[in-house]
């Protein structure tokens, strides 16, 4: 009996042992800091709405959420919610979410103006160490390259939403957003770019998509991975972005309050050539393809294309398998398509848009395709 005794209290002491070796270090608070100690950074979480910053009727209600009568999440309820910022950094809000019952979709560029001219003056305050921003996940990816193409910074601006409202049951949002504020926070983020983080992964805004339209593991990197991960223990990366971005985009740094008019056209069998007609008639500049196979498109589209071109329409060529680059080709050298390398369309046309502001000759453009 007594040696069975000594057995259990040596297992359970092993197990004790065992428990502490595996333990995650906690932050240490604030206040217990010793004297002397740097200070925390300060963080900026902006607010641009999204399911992240919406509420549901009950817990089980996780696709359903928002509308009329369902107040939604204000930044400060996020502060609120997690008291857990306060052992990473010194965060503080600002509200730029849509007014409620607009409509959705409506105005978007607009607010793009708006936000990337608030985050140039907010990356140019020397007290401001890094930034997050709240997205719906619908555009999000769109709306981060957008970012990392125009705002001027070194620092780190991280994007980051969830896929189930804030009071839905095992809902992701918190715990995405305190990893996004712990990136925002970290010296080993600058210089990256806009960055984008959930599920614990880190992507360049380039290059992450939504994959899925639910599930927590939506958001990729396509062809290339993450950059890092926001691990319990510390956030570490693994790799950096080559192609240009904020500090070093040509476009960083101003306002463009308006745009060129680029449209995307969709290839499968037998697309018709009309709706890319129908683009140029109503104004669009330029046209990006997302093109079947490694990048092509169908016969009565080859023709509207070049009717296009002869209107000074400049045409890029994506690909709808999301995976792999559009290569330059003497074909497509001959027929005066920009490639679009491994951009998603929605990509393309934002960059096209800005390469526009610029310039309509296709050799440059194709430079900037090459760069970004």
């Amino acid at each position: 009996m007594r040696a069975a005794r000594w057995i259990g209290a040596a297992l359970l002491a092993f197990a004790a042992g065992v428990a502490v070796a595996q333990e995650i270090p906690r932050s240490v608070p604030p206040e217990a800091a010793p004297t002397g100690a740097a200070k925390l950074p300060h963080v900026v979480l902006m607010s641009m709405g999204g399911t992240i910053a919406s509420r549901a009727t009950d817990r089980l209600n996780i696709t359903n959420y928002g509308g009329p009568g369902v107040p939604r999440v204000d930044p400060q309820d996020w502060i609120h919610d997690l008291p857990e910022l306060a052992y990473i950094a010194r965060v503080t809000t600002e509200d730029f979410r849509a007014p409620p019952g607009r409509a959705a979709g409506s105005e978007i560029y607009d607010d793009l103006v708006v936000v990337a001219r608030r985050l140039n003056e907010l990356a140019r305050e020397p007290d401001v160490d890094g930034i997050v921003v709240t997205h719906g996940t619908n555009i999000m990816a769109e709306v981060a390259f957008y970012m990392n193409l125009v705002v001027k910074t070194h620092k780190p601006i991280v994007f980051v939403g969830s896929q189930r409202p804030w009071t839905g049951l095992s809902g992701d949002g918190p715990l995405n957003l305190y990893n996004a504020v712990r990136v925002a926070a970290s010296k080993d983020a600058w210089n990256k770019g806009v960055l984008h983080c959930m599920n614990q992964n880190i992507n360049a805004a380039r290059d992450v998509m939504k994959t899925s339209a639910y599930r927590m593991q939506t958001f990729k990197g396509v062809d290339v991975g993450p950059l890092g991960f926001a691990d319990p223990d510390r956030v570490v990366f693994y790799r950096e972005p080559l192609r240009r971005h904020t500090f070093n985009s040509e476009f960083a740094g101003r306002a463009y309050p308006q745009v060129p008019d680029v449209e995307v056209a969709y290839g499968y069998q037998e697309a018709p050539g009309y709706l890319i007609d129908a683009m140029v008639a109503h104004g669009a500049q330029g046209v990006v393809i997302d093109g079947i196979g490694a990048g092509s498109a169908t016969a009565s589209q080859t023709e509207a294309i070049k009717r296009a071109q002869a209107k000074g329409v400049v045409v890029v060529m994506t690909t709808r398998t999301r995976s792999g680059r559009v290569q330059m080709t003497p074909r497509r050298a001959e027929s005066h398509i920009v490639a679009g390398d491994n951009l998603q369309p929605e990509k393309a046309r934002l960059l096209l848009q800005l390469a526009l502001t610029k310039t309509h000759d296709i050799k440059e453009v194709q430079r900037i395709f090459d760069e970004y």
